[in-house]
């Protein structure tokens, strides 16, 4: 009996990006598995970038929010009613090669993958380079080095949560692999209740990746089968909100994860010392663009505080095992 799946895709003022990516999944070989549905969840955009999309033979499905809710409640709005024994999160800047969809689905149902509850796929950047799309959990080191910017200036040095240190030409069981292509098995998405909706954007994956490794199940990224991916998306002709909501999903996950001294040194460390070390790299490399959006990405931090900062304060704060990221190969 051939393996069932649903794909949702969150869209966001992507322009023709969605169409294409939906052209890529009616073009992808679909022979060994059923696709039951194929849902495009609308925040809000304003660029018609969700209107009259050509479904070819896709079951396609449309919803519009009637605003932007974010990232992860849209995402789980559109795997509210699935029924798929997977589901795929993708994003509308991807675009999939013929295999993309049948390797990691007849990976996943291998014996040597049952303890793999999320897969990620290779992605191909604009040049047709690998890009590094894993992360490691953020423990508060790493996180310090990131704050500091110790591992931009000092990369031989100090890790980042970002495996760039790796070239990515290998399978292996990783952290946490980019949303991007995030395939999860349906059941543990519901074991779960599906991503967490006070991320508004940014960390949702890794938290849901988190939380999946303490339920006993793996991330493995597949380098056998690939896809495109842009990269940026939308968020690129708004970087500094992007930055804003990075920060701010930062500073939740580590409410939610560390307990409350160390959350609260890392919420210190990202309002005091990161702009710092945000704005000096963006002099060291004359950026204007990059000074004038992290001053206003830390604007509207400071001017939303009382609100993430209640979010902060509403979740339970306990201790969690973290892991290094390091672990050995898959052949």
């Amino acid at each position: 009996m051939f393996p069932s799946l649903d794909i949702v895709i969150v869209n966001w003022n992507t322009g023709v990006q969605l169409q294409n990516c939906l052209n890529s999944i009616a073009e992808a070989d679909q022979e060994s598995f059923e696709l039951k549905h194929v849902v495009v969840v609308d925040n809000a955009s304003t660029d018609g970038s969700a209107d009259q999309l050509a479904a070819r033979t896709l079951p396609l499905t449309l919803i519009k929010n009637a605003c932007n809710h974010g990232f992860a409640a849209a995402c789980n709005r559109g795997a509210n009613s699935s029924s798929a024994d997977y589901l795929l999160f993708l994003n509308p800047d991807t675009r999939l090669y013929r295999e993309s969809l049948t390797g990691p689905l007849a990976a996943m149902i291998q014996p040597v993958h049952r303890n793999t509850g999320i897969m990620g796929i290779q992605l191909m950047d604009d040049a047709d380079h690998i890009s590094r799309s894993c992360a490691r959990f953020p423990t508060p080191s790493l996180f310090f080095h990131k704050i500091t910017g110790l591992d931009r200036l000092f990369p031989a040095e100090f890790v980042s949560l970002a495996m760039t240190d790796w070239n990515h030409l290998q399978t292996r069981i990783v952290d946490q692999v980019i949303g991007a292509f995030f395939l999860v098995r349906n059941p543990l998405y519901q074991e779960l209740n599906g991503f967490d909706e006070r991320f508004f954007v940014y960390y949702e994956e890794l938290d849901f990746s988190l939380r999946a490794f303490q339920k006993g199940w793996q991330t493995c990224y597949l380098s056998e089968f690939r896809a495109y991916h842009k990269g940026g998306g939308a968020s690129d002709a708004v970087k500094d909100i992007r930055l804003y909501y990075t920060l701010r999903s930062q500073i939740i996950y580590g409410f939610k994860h560390y307990i409350w001294g160390t959350a609260f040194l890392l919420m210190l460390g990202v309002l005091f010392i990161e702009p710092g070390s945000r704005l000096g790299n963006a002099g060291l490399k004359k950026s204007f663009d990059h000074f004038r959006n992290t001053l206003n990405a830390y604007r509207m931090l400071w001017h939303d505080l009382p609100n993430w900062f209640r979010v902060c304060r509403d979740i339970s704060h306990r201790p969690v095992a973290l892991g290094t990221g390091n672990r050995e190969g898959m052949s």
